[in-house]
């Protein structure tokens, strides 16, 4: 047992060049690896380091920022050199390295960004686990979102990433600082805050001062690569999302057979705020995957699974489970899995318990009232009704399936309103 906790204390050494070339036709570009001086674990001494380990420890992996090359490929200019975000994170910006950064510690962080750059109006938090969001919110002050995105999620957030689009206050960092976290991410820290902070000497403290300017990086293009097991690259350009206002929504309409459906209710804007948020949200997320926010903050998220209907049924199932487990926390502050083997064990009383599980059917987990986003179309309407069953009075979806007009009869049906977005939002 030793020898496996011992694995993951490893800091591995990497062979990778300190600089990468890729070249496209006759363009290069050019890229630097990317380390910090990070105190030896054994001596204390200042090492220069980059990324602990790959995804697993025993992966080398490396870290680069592309410092000189403009890709145009047709019409596409791809983001170019000084935009660097957290592959520009320097000695400085690495408050505190904690047990040192890995790869899953830094795309976390990335992903984050990737949802946040739609999100900068208001305060927003978003809470990252093996690059998926365990909880997003947004809210008037970034205290308020962090505690919303936190409760939204709390079993998922423990140990994972936060970042946040504010800079951090000690109103947050007090309550952070409370909970289990690999990494904190933000554009500033006010004065004591990584007082506050470092009191958890493995966090990994980290300031990313271009989050100001995420708004920007909504229209850049990047090459995304994947690699084969075979050694070979599939290229492509990154994702770009199209729906940033109400009004880039499209009617949820469709013809079938001669006749026309569509949807008889139209959105409030409450409503709209919700769609353009889960959207917005969306992006971020491992497909395939159905997500349901409300009032600006996540109410259950389903990811990575094969088939629409499961993965709607699977956000379901984590909604209550939420939802019941935020409730016996506020009450009895412990989770609900602890408080459920305590009742068990004939320790507590099971009124409260009960309580609990009658208050989370009646609430259907928070879903009254929520919306639903799929980032790709229902190809029947079973998957759409696993949300309208639990009251949810918007739906969000690309729409563009033989069998539209079956979702649009269900939503009616239901009485829910639902936009197209005209787009999938597959990330994988």
């Amino acid at each position: 047992m030793s020898e496996l906790k011992k694995m993951y204390k490893t800091i591995m050494d990497d062979d990778f060049p300190e600089t990468m070339t890729i070249t496209f036709g006759d363009q290069t570009l050019v890229y630097r690896k990317r380390t910090w001086k990070i105190p030896d674990e054994k001596t204390g001494e200042l090492i220069n380091k980059g990324l602990r380990y790959g995804e697993n420890p025993d992966q080398q992996a490396a870290l680069y920022e592309l410092i000189n090359g403009n890709l145009i490929l047709g019409k596409c200019q791809y983001i170019s050199p000084n935009n660097g975000l957290v592959s520009a994170i320097s000695d400085e910006d690495m408050i505190q390295a904690g047990k040192h950064p890995g790869k899953t510690n830094l795309t976390d962080i990335d992903n984050a960004l990737n949802i946040l750059r739609y999100l900068m109006d208001k305060p927003t938090a978003t809470i990252m686990k093996h690059n998926n969001p365990c909880g997003v919110a947004m809210s008037d002050t970034i205290a308020s979102a962090y505690e919303k995105a936190n409760m939204a999620d709390r079993i998922a957030a423990f140990g994972g990433c936060l970042v946040i689009n504010r800079a951090m206050d000690k109103e947050t960092a007090e309550m952070v600082a409370e909970n289990y976290l690999e990494v904190v991410a933000a554009p500033e820290y006010e004065e004591g805050t990584v007082q506050i902070l470092a009191k958890r000497k493995n966090l990994r403290i980290v300031k990313i001062a271009r989050i100001d300017e995420l708004a920007r990086y909504q229209s850049f293009r990047f090459v995304d690569f994947k690699s084969l097991i075979d050694g070979g690259i599939i290229v492509q350009q990154s994702a770009l999302n199209k729906i940033l206002k109400k009004e880039d929504f499209l009617p949820a309409k469709t013809t079938f057979k001669g006749v026309n459906y569509e949807v008889k209710r139209q959105p409030t804007d409450k409503e709209y705020e919700d769609m353009l948020f889960g959207w917005k949200v969306e992006q971020g997320i491992t497909s395939n995957s159905v997500i349901y926010v409300k009032d600006g903050v996540t109410v259950g998220i389903g990811t990575g699974e094969q088939d629409r209907v499961g993965v709607a049924e699977i956000a379901v199932f984590k909604a209550y489970t939420k939802y019941a487990d935020a409730l016996c926390y506020k009450r009895f502050g412990v989770p609900y899995k602890v408080f459920e083997l305590e009742v068990t064990r004939g320790n507590v009383n099971r009124d409260g318990l009960n309580d609990i599980d009658r208050q989370t059917k009646e609430a259907k987990g928070g879903l009254i009232g929520a919306t639903m986003i799929s980032d790709a179309f229902f190809p029947f309407r079973d998957g759409v009704e696993v949300g309208l069953k639990e009251g949810v009075t918007a739906v969000v979806q690309p729409g563009g399936s033989e069998r539209d007009f079956e979702v649009i009869e269900a939503c009616n049906e239901y009485g829910a309103t639902m936009v197209f977005t005209g787009q999938r939002a597959f990330k994988h």
